[in-house]
């Protein structure tokens, strides 16, 4: 039996704005954990509708904010617009933070994931959202002198590709040294790869040419998140 599909719903930032999200439930949500997914540049296209589909499969229920208001593209061009118009600090604590409290009405346990400029996003929200549990960063983090990571008190899981040409493989040691003094718990994971490679459609003509879908990689980055949240939200 196939899960069915998700469907978006509004709700408010801590600031009483409203915002909608895509949310996704699993067969049984009673009970069940939650995971905020933070979507690529792109915006909330099907291929993060279907990350979250994935984790409601897993059991998950799971909220993607729809940060750009509505918008999505399949251009280079427009995306990086997109992203450049983005306040990632307001992103961080109020979009992101009230897709956390959201969830959090349903669930004693949220995680956050994000892909590429998600993974920006979700190691801000580490720092700034304290309802959340645990995080899993894909591929993508913010300026090291954003960070405050003696704010990050929750375990963290990090995707690495060491091919990156957008998140050299040398910045992730240094993210990773960072997190380290800071006592953050921590798991990276660093795959022969290049960027976007969890991200199915980085494959065809239409691809930026610096990024590719791996399956296997994918696969075995997907098995590792499993078990992360597993251990980390079913209390």
């Amino acid at each position: 039996m196939t899960q069915p599909a998700g469907s978006m719903i509004t709700f408010n930032r801590p600031d009483g704005r409203q915002l909608q999200g895509y949310l996704a439930k699993p067969r049984k949500p009673e009970g069940a954990p939650a995971v905020v997914v933070i979507q690529e540049w792109w915006g909330v296209n099907g291929q993060i509708r279907g990350v979250a589909d994935r984790l409601a499969q897993a059991g998950y229920l799971a909220l993607v904010p729809d940060l750009y208001r509505g918008k999505s593209t399949v251009e280079q061009e427009e995306a990086h617009h997109l992203m450049s118009s983005l306040d990632f600090g307001d992103a961080a604590t109020q979009d992101v933070r009230g897709a956390v409290q959201y969830l959090k009405q349903y669930a004693a346990n949220v995680g956050v994931t994000g892909f590429c400029m998600g993974g920006a996003l979700t190691l801000l929200a580490l720092c700034n959202v304290p309802e959340v549990a645990a995080g899993v960063v894909w591929y993508g983090f913010p300026p090291l002198d954003y960070l405050d990571a003696s704010k990050i008190k929750v375990p963290v899981m990090g995707h690495w590709a060491l091919q990156d040409e957008f998140f050299a493989a040398e910045t992730v040691d240094v993210l990773e040294k960072k997190l380290g003094e800071a006592n953050v718990d921590l798991e990276f994971h660093r795959y022969l790869a290049r960027h976007a490679f969890a991200n199915e459609t980085a494959v065809g003509p239409g691809r930026i040419a610096a990024t590719q879908y791996d399956p296997a990689w994918a696969q075995q980055a997907w098995d590792r998140t499993l078990t992360f949240f597993g251990r980390t939200l079913w209390k």
